[in-house]
């Protein structure tokens, strides 16, 4: 084990890192911390379910959790890693047929409704869009678009006027992916029925768990020494009951100080994390 890696438990065998990846029932936040699955497996369930939105076998996927460990890159790279590409790479007048759009922040019902009309095919990334699940016009809308049937009709005549672009009523043949801080319990209960859902609430341990995952890899902040990212992540360990906010960029502050500190470098960093 590398010098400094808290909890030497955390690391993951091959059978855990290869279990089951479909009909899992994930716990809610309240039981997590009980589950038989490890965060980090929950992680890697993730692209599974990625593969079944991609593919067309699953309509939507529903991924909650708290912020700043990973959620989105997960979901990014993982589509990605399918032949995906973000419409947002492609120069204008280019189209692709495997692509996908990343919405965030708010979104009005009309909104939602363009949206789904204008991406239609595509895989729609709702990140952080937790308007939509909020709304009781947006939540109608997508239950539509998600719904079980052969064809998924949308319609919302009473807002469309006969001049607009968009029509009153379309088949919708896309998929969605929720990404949410919210808790899965807040979720509306037709959303859930219609989705799979992957359930990343954590514990105190869980993050520091998650965070060491991330840490390892070649990818995460590959100009700082591994030694120095196992001094940030044992003081985060040391003093994680009193952190402010316990995520990616609570390591990544402590990186920075570690390395632009010289003297009491770690008393700065619990001070600037903890207050």
């Amino acid at each position: 084990m590398p010098r400094g890696i808290p909890n030497a438990g955390y690391r993951r065998t091959k059978n855990q890192m290869n279990g089951p990846a479909n009909n899992v029932n994930f716990q809610t936040s309240e039981t997590i911390s009980n589950s038989k699955f490890t965060i980090n497996q929950r992680f890697d369930f993730i692209q599974s379910m990625v593969e079944m939105v991609a593919s067309g076998e699953q309509m939507s996927l529903i991924i909650t959790g708290p912020g700043g460990l990973g959620k989105t890159y997960t979901v990014m790279e993982s589509l990605n890693d399918c032949g995906f590409t973000d419409v947002s790479t492609l120069e204008d007048g280019v189209t692709c047929d495997d692509s996908y759009v990343v919405i965030k922040g708010h979104t009005s019902p009309r909104g939602l409704f363009r949206l789904l009309w204008e991406n239609n095919d595509k895989v729609i990334v709702l990140d952080d869009c937790d308007s939509a699940l909020k709304d009781s016009i947006s939540l109608n809308i997508l239950k539509g678009a998600l719904d079980s049937y052969s064809r998924r009709i949308i319609s919302w005549r009473s807002m469309i006027s006969s001049t607009d672009d968009m029509p009153q009523t379309f088949e919708f043949t896309g998929r969605i992916i929720f990404i949410s801080n919210m808790s899965v319990n807040a979720i509306d209960q037709a959303i859930i029925t219609r989705s799979m859902v992957v359930d990343l609430s954590m514990t105190t341990e869980q993050k520091i768990e998650r965070m060491m995952e991330i840490l390892l890899r070649d990818d995460f902040m590959p100009h700082y020494s591994i030694d120095v990212k196992q001094d940030a992540l044992d003081l985060i360990d040391e003093v994680k009951d009193s952190v402010k906010e316990l995520s990616l960029r609570t390591l990544i502050q402590v990186l920075k100080i570690r390395t632009s500190v010289t003297h009491d470098w770690k008393s700065l960093a619990e001070y600037a994390i903890c207050g």
